[in-house]
């Protein structure tokens, strides 16, 4: 009867040592990703930038679907993101989609649909989703607005964004390349705002696309060394925290503070008011700034340069230190993303799959948060790419998928049966 077959079935499942009639769900883990995205904002971007005009099969918001499917599965390919979401088969009317798509329909629209569109999308979820990235706070900082701007090079196996590499010996051709240049809100550790350029654009350029609030504190690197942006900076309130270039010329007005350290101490060794001159309009000016000493527990030493004359030495280098959140967040792009392998060659589908794979990063701190999960980075966006398609629920797959399954029982009778014996 249909209750014994239920009985039997249930006794099954526990005998197994696991139960899989819990935790599943009517939709995939892809599709739970999916609902987590404003459809509404994105529609309006769509007729902003006239993105789906002239298109009659593959619509703006289905690539967005193939791109996202592709980063999380970590597809090599265009290739092999079609192929993959074919074997899907009816599955694919969870994103809206009657079939999969052609690698050569998906790579015209690679090619031909402006990135503009993604990159604007990818601004308008980091608004949306910025309530609720927001909830931390770094300890002993004391800027509500704290942000961290640096750039990441990505090498590329063609000409197509030059920059990177030098002509090889013989008949080898020069490697092309991209820059990606990031602002991130550190006490969110959550990128703010992003541009892609070719790999031989100096990175002071970045800053004209800044605009910091007053009161806000910036940390960067001693690559993005412009005296003259410092100085409008200082005018404008906007505090700055980086190291001071190895040939940079400095006018010594004042040690303001000194000690020694002992052979093993750490911390902060002196602090001097300098000027550094600059030019503005072909003249020369002055830019006032203090000069922070200091030595790490592994004994290297480095010069801070601040406009701010408030807040203590100590957290000048504390703010430096969380300087290293970006590096993190280039680390967790690179590892855990495909972007050492692009699914067009055309200058125009290379900055969409970059910025389809921001999409996908933030999507993923999103979650982190939602779940408040401790699990590492890497190892979500591993659980994720292996259950992709599964019917289990988002949430219990991230934070409690590894207690799900319990210790299976040892077997009293190790001895080969009749049947093991008999293939000998």
């Amino acid at each position: 009867s249909p209750d014994i077959v239920l009985l039997f079935y249930h006794k099954h499942i526990d005998y197994m040592g696991k139960d899989i009639t819990k935790n599943l769900v009517g939709q995939p883990i892809f599709k739970q990703i999916i609902k987590m995205l404003p459809r509404e904002q994105f529609d309006i971007l769509v007729k902003q930038c006239g993105s789906d005009r002239y298109y009659k099969t593959l619509f703006s918001w289905e690539q967005l679907m193939i791109m996202l499917f592709g980063i999380f599965s970590r597809c090599d390919s265009m290739g092999e993101v079609c192929d993959g979401m074919r074997a899907l088969s009816g599955k694919l009317s969870y994103l809206g989609m009657d079939c999969a798509p052609s690698k050569s329909t998906a790579g015209d629209a690679l090619r031909d649909r402006s990135e503009e569109l993604f990159r604007l999308y990818y601004f308008a979820l980091i608004a949306y989703f910025r309530p609720l990235l927001s909830v931390s706070r770094k300890e002993k900082v004391s800027f509500e607005e704290f942000y961290a701007f640096d750039s990441t090079t990505i090498t590329l196996f063609s000409q197509v964004m030059k920059g990177v590499g030098r002509d090889p010996k013989g008949d080898g051709k020069k490697k092309g390349g991209l820059k990606v240049h990031m602002l991130t809100d550190v006490h969110a550790d959550t990128a703010i705002f992003a541009k892609i350029s070719e790999a031989k654009m100096h990175d002071k350029k970045f800053l004209a696309h800044l605009n910091p609030g007053k009161g806000s504190m910036l940390v960067f690197d001693k690559a993005y060394n412009f005296y003259q942006q410092f100085a409008q900076w200082t005018e404008e309130g906007v505090n700055f925290v980086c190291r001071l270039k190895d040939n940079a010329k400095v006018q010594l007005q004042e040690v303001l503070f000194e000690k020694t350290l002992q052979k093993e101490e750490s911390g902060v060794y002196k602090v001097e008011h300098i000027h550094l001159e600059y030019k503005k309009d072909k003249r020369p000016e002055i830019l006032c700034l203090r000069l922070v000493y200091y030595k790490d527990e592994q004994g290297r030493k480095y010069k801070f340069i601040t406009n701010n004359w408030e807040i203590s030495p100590e957290e000048v280098a504390l703010i430096y230190k969380y300087r290293w959140t970006i590096e993190l967040t280039f680390k967790k792009l690179k590892q855990n993303f495909q972007l050492h392998f692009f699914y067009s060659e055309t200058e125009n589908g290379i900055k969409t799959q970059v910025w389809c794979t921001l999409i996908a990063h933030l999507l993923l701190n999103v979650i982190r948060a939602i779940s408040k999960s401790k699990k590492a980075f890497s190892t979500i966006a591993a659980l994720i790419r292996i259950h992709l398609i599964s019917h289990l629920e988002l949430n219990w797959v991230v934070v409690e998928g590894r207690k799900a399954y319990t210790q299976r029982k040892k077997g009293k009778n190790k001895s080969p049966t009749n049947l093991q014996m008999s293939l000998f």
